[in-house]
């Protein structure tokens, strides 16, 4: 693969992908002069990507050339946890290989056996090279353990398979001819901004834009309606509206008869959710909810636009589920930019078991990544099987990002423990390494993604060499199956074959978009309209056909088949006992300038920032809080710090602290999910960082 490499690399302008875990999957174009890179910009021609990049990319070399970029493996000499200076030492490829293949075969040989071995990943990078190739047929080979990858978009991801069938939604490219627009759970100018430009669009023609949100982030402020909803309870509103839709005749009764299964049970919980009585659990003003409903069903093109936040409370499965069905209660399917989208992933037919070779794996335990604490502290509760003796993180930095952040770093902390971190910097998580392997970054190895905000797929070519002694992930796990001896051709396969196997499924939508069309113009349209309207004729892809309304497959399961409102499992109305201790409900989304843990440590992006929470001046004023004063966030769980900004941009009730901070660049050295709990949503199995009651004090 080097050989390739080198052949491949050359000065110009080297056509990338944005890696990072964004709806947007930016189209680059990188600069390159003597072999090192000197301009990142988005591709102006790419229809999505037009000419930009956000305030986080835009410092991506930075971040490259950062002088903390770990370039030679390190193996720890110091205590677990431990920063600065003297905690690691470098060590050659050779000597990590062999001592680390060493203790893995050691506990693979042990009576607890390979699934005492545990991989631990996420979207560090989407591409699907280093994030879901290698490793996979790794770890099936070595017997060890799944995970189960669920701690960002798991509950909705099941929502919509058990609703409409995939993780599909319109087309960006259709949505300025919308004649509404609601944004819904979503800060789009930090979290999806490409899809910015598209709503401006459908502004200029007439469409207001309509923010739901229990805090008026910078998309909410540049919107023409804010509604400060009660954190977790969406479902609510979208059963209120169904509400008034049903009272009124406002459905489309065609497309209901046509294309849905479930209309009468759905109008019948419907009947359950009269504005007053929503407005009681919402917050919100039952006209206000009358007249939401009565714009969005006379609308003749809706674009409602939700994000991954939204689903992040007990009931968030369910809350996707039944705004989803919004649409096909409307039939705004049939037009350009209508429907209800949180994904668009499931249209990228790539050929994903050839990529990850599931049919290696022996019958194995599968552990839930947001119960990461509890299996490391607490192996038998829940988990099953033996005790995690080895751990191997990539692409993630679970002792920042991981729920219940203090149980998770007693586990990190255990010296029975052997971890592996493959990584760019120190981060937290290294912290607690045994070795750290140092990792490319998207400049500097290949890769293929798909996208889940549009339908444009993308090839990354490496810009520049690898840094140091800086290998791919993919690499790296080449290397450590041939120090296992583990001799599978499976393992043999370079990165330009692995984009080959992935490109082919002989899916239709895949035609045309070969790897010499991806190398020559950088990113390719899926083999779908323009703009595309996936369920216009219903076709969705359910067991029925057809939109379930009424899901016998979630019945089958024992939930309910018919979309209702799931509460949250910690707020006020639900858990009245706990609320009198900690009345305010914590919402931690990320910063502007961060995306989840990542640019953490760019100082240019961290720039006179702090951990800060806005309070409402309602909540200060009775304790005492006043704006730039430190405070102190807590429940039962853990505690963090952050500078108060009184603000009257968030509902009252409820406390928004920018996230994820690493704890190491903090002044407690914690950060948000200090309070955060390992529970699961009603479905999905994913996280509810959202659902968390906490108290507010001055230090």
């Amino acid at each position: 693969m080097s050989a390739t490499l080198t052949e491949l690399i050359s000065d110009g302008v080297v056509r990338g992908a944005c890696p990072h875990d964004c709806p947007d999957t930016c189209a680059t174009l990188v600069t390159v002069a003597d072999g090192r890179a000197t301009r990142i910009a988005g591709d102006a021609d790419h229809p999505v990507t037009q000419g930009f990049l956000c305030a986080k990319v835009n410092r991506y070399l930075e971040r490259t050339y950062h002088r903390d970029r770990l370039t030679r493996p390190l193996r720890r000499v110091g205590p677990k946890g431990a920063t600065g200076p003297g905690q690691f030492e470098p060590v050659s490829w050779d000597e990590a290989l062999r001592e680390i293949a060493a203790r893995l075969d050691a506990v693979r040989r042990s009576p607890a056996g390979p699934q005492a071995i545990l991989p631990y990943s996420y979207a560090g990078t989407m591409g699907l090279v280093q994030a879901g190739s290698m490793d996979r047929r790794f770890f099936h080979l070595l017997g060890a353990s799944k995970l189960d990858r669920t701690i960002c978009s798991s509950a909705g991801e099941f929502a919509l398979k058990m609703t409409i069938g995939a993780g599909l939604g319109p087309d960006p490219e259709g949505v300025p001819e919308c004649d509404l627009v609601i944004l819904w759970g979503t800060n789009t100018l930090t979290s999806n901004p490409h899809l910015w430009p598209f709503i401006l669009r459908a502004r200029e023609r007439g469409a207001p834009l309509i923010c739901i949100d229990p805090i008026r982030t910078r998309t909410a402020e540049q919107c023409d309606e804010w509604l400060p909803i009660q954190p977790g309870t969406d479902a609510a509103l979208a059963l209120g509206m169904m509400h008034v839709i049903f009272a009124e005749g406002l459905e489309d009764g065609d497309y209901l008869a046509q294309h849905t299964v479930g209309a009468d049970a759905l109008r019948r919980r419907a009947c359950e959710y009269p504005p007053a009585r929503v407005a009681a659990i919402t917050g919100l003003d039952a006209e206000v909810i009358a007249d939401l409903a009565r714009r969005y069903a006379r609308a003749r093109s809706a674009f409602v636009r939700i994000n991954y936040g939204l689903q992040r409370h007990y009931g968030g499965g369910m809350a996707v589920r039944t705004i989803t069905c919004l649409a096909a209660l409307t039939g705004h399917w049939r037009h350009p930019g209508g429907g209800v989208q949180l994904s668009t992933s499931g249209a990228f037919a790539y050929d994903y078991p050839t990529l990850r070779r599931p049919d290696l794996s022996p019958p194995v335990r599968t552990i839930n990544m947001i119960r990461l604490g509890e299996a490391l502290t607490t192996p038998d509760a829940g988990v099953g099987g033996p005790p995690v003796q080895a751990l191997i993180v990539y692409n993630s930095n679970p002792a920042a990002v991981a729920p219940d952040r203090n149980r998770v770093l007693r586990g990190l902390a255990r010296e029975d423990l052997f971890t592996v971190v493959l990584e760019h910097f120190q981060t937290d998580t290294a912290d607690y390494a045994d070795y750290v392997l140092p990792a490319t970054t998207q400049l500097e190895h290949w890769d293929i993604h798909f996208a889940y905000g549009h339908y444009y797929a993308t090839l990354n070519r490496p810009a520049i060499a690898p840094l140091g002694e800086c290998k791919p992930n993919s690499e790296i796990f080449r290397l450590l199956g041939r120090a296992l001896g583990l001799d599978d051709p499976a393992l043999a396969d370079d990165d330009l074959t692995l984009i080959r196997q992935a490109l082919g499924s002989g899916d239709p939508r895949l035609a045309g978009v070969t790897f010499e069309r991806l190398m020559r113009d950088g990113w390719a349209r899926l083999a779908l309209p323009r703009p595309y309207l996936p369920f216009r004729d219903g076709e969705f892809a359910t067991p029925s056909g057809k939109c379930e309304l009424y899901s016998e497959r979630l019945a089958s399961l024992g939930y309910d088949p018919v979309p209702t409102y799931t509460p949250p499992r910690e707020s006020p109305a639900t858990a009245p006992a706990l609320a009198a201790r900690y009345p305010l409900t914590l919402i931690s989304s990320p910063r502007h300038q961060f995306l989840n843990s990542t640019f953490v440590n760019v100082e240019s992006l961290r720039r006179n920032a702090e951990p800060e929470c806005r309070v409402h001046p309602a909540d200060a004023a009775p304790r005492g809080i006043t704006d730039g004063a430190p405070v102190t966030i807590r429940n039962d769980r853990g505690a963090f710090r952050a500078t108060a900004r009184v603000h009257d941009g968030v509902r009252p009730g409820v406390v928004w602290a920018p996230s994820i901070w690493w704890g190491k660049l903090t002044g407690d050295r914690q950060n948000a999910n200090a309070t955060t709990a390992e529970w699961e949503t009603d479905m999905g199995r994913g996280p509810v960082f959202y659902d968390n009651l906490v108290e507010v004090t001055p230090v």
